[in-house]
């Protein structure tokens, strides 16, 4: 339901300022938009993602996306469910091959608001990324799919981070600060 990612939103802290505005901006998107977790709402929709740590989480997992030629977090559509959190973790599991991925919490670890650019298939939307502090809870290794050109375990330098992105650096920050 709508209700339990607006209550979410609102429990969310949000210790920067990019967050401040975007927690306002989702919250009114959701409140605006029925169908706010579709993919065929054209000006934008809810998507999901995790920061995702391995077990002894030491490093977190990042893709190098395909379409995209970039390094972000795993994540991806919500295509109307109403779970962001559900979404997150299917898509860490689609994305890195690994099945048994858990919550660290619950809690939404992260917010952001990102352009996607047009392509042959859609024209420029929004995603308001809704994203979870997720970790891997087996010995499972990591199996790259077509939407990566690389998957990439990385530590806490700040040196071992493939991107500049400000919002993989801001959840960088986050982790390392747990």
């Amino acid at each position: 339901m709508k209700k339990n990612l607006l209550l979410s939103l609102l429990e969310h802290y949000n210790p920067t300022r990019d967050e401040t505005s975007f927690k306002i901006i989702i919250t009114d998107f959701v409140r605006n938009y029925e169908n706010c977790f579709e993919r065929s709402l054209p000006i934008g929709h809810i998507t999901a993602s995790s920061w995702l740590l391995n077990k002894e989480g030491s490093h977190a997992l990042l893709m190098h996306h395909a379409k995209l030629n970039r390094w972000f977090q795993l994540g991806g559509h919500c295509d109307g469910n109403h779970d962001p959190l559900a979404v997150g973790i299917k898509e860490a599991q689609e994305e890195s091959g690994i099945e048994k991925i858990v919550p660290v919490t619950k809690e939404i670890f992260d917010i952001d608001i990102h352009l996607i650019p047009s392509n042959s298939k859609e024209d420029a939307h929004f995603h308001y990324d809704i994203r979870f502090l997720l970790k891997v809870d087996s010995d499972e290794k990591i199996v790259q799919n077509r939407e990566s050109k690389e998957l990439r375990w990385i530590g806490k330098n700040l040196q071992d981070l493939p991107t500049d992105n400000p919002s993989v650096v801001r959840m960088f920050n986050k982790w390392i600060s747990l």
